[in-house]
């Protein structure tokens, strides 16, 4: 008798352990799928930023030195997020998307101040819908980012509770990274000024 209550323990042991596994493994796959979704915004974005600075190069033509530094990073993001959607698991990749992404975010800000100074080249209706479908793209990427960091907050919590890290430290559930993406305008103080 005592035989099969051990052996009917050791069952229902085996089936617990199955079935954190097989939920660790279904969380993983959702912060995966979360960032497959980032990866089409993000694609979407990389291919409208050419065809703006291409846009603005005929109104824009002093200031080269900023449309090659948006390209340049335009491609570096793109180059980051081919190495993060193959592996965003891996946190390394996850934090090399966003650290070129905030190069990208950089250097799109001093691209559109600069553009500022151009009536001509902001009356362009061509630039006028590109610069709108970027902020279309731009907010899809923000609700992207924030559904995978949801999703990685979700993975990560599971995998560091009692008695899911067993299973996670076990069976290689490593932690997720969350993306995130720093404005570099947003650091800027605010100056306030009475005259």
């Amino acid at each position: 008798m005592e035989l099969w209550i051990f052996i009917g323990i050791a069952v229902l042991l085996v089936f617990y352990i199955i079935s954190i596994y097989n939920k660790l493994v279904a969380y993983r796959n959702r912060f995966k799928n979360a960032f497959a979704q980032i990866d089409v915004q993000l694609t979407r974005r990389y291919d409208l930023i050419p065809n703006l600075v291409e846009t603005a190069k005929g109104y824009m033509k002093h200031e080269s030195e900023t449309l090659e530094a948006v390209i340049a990073a335009r491609n570096a993001a793109a180059d980051a997020n081919k190495k993060a959607s193959q592996h965003p698991e891996d946190a390394s990749s996850i934090q090399g998307l966003a650290a070129a992404e905030t190069m990208l975010t950089g250097s799109l800000g001093k691209f559109f101040a600069l553009s500022e100074a151009y009536p001509d080249l902001k009356a362009n209706t061509t630039m006028n819908n590109l610069m709108e479908e970027l902020t279309s793209t731009e907010n899809k990427v923000s609700f992207a980012r924030q559904a995978f960091n949801d999703s990685v907050m979700q993975y990560n919590t599971l995998r560091e509770q009692f008695p899911s890290n067993l299973v996670a430290n076990n069976f290689g559930f490593t932690a997720a990274e969350l993306l995130e993406i720093e404005d570099p305008a947003a650091k800027k103080p605010v100056k306030v000024s009475f005259s």
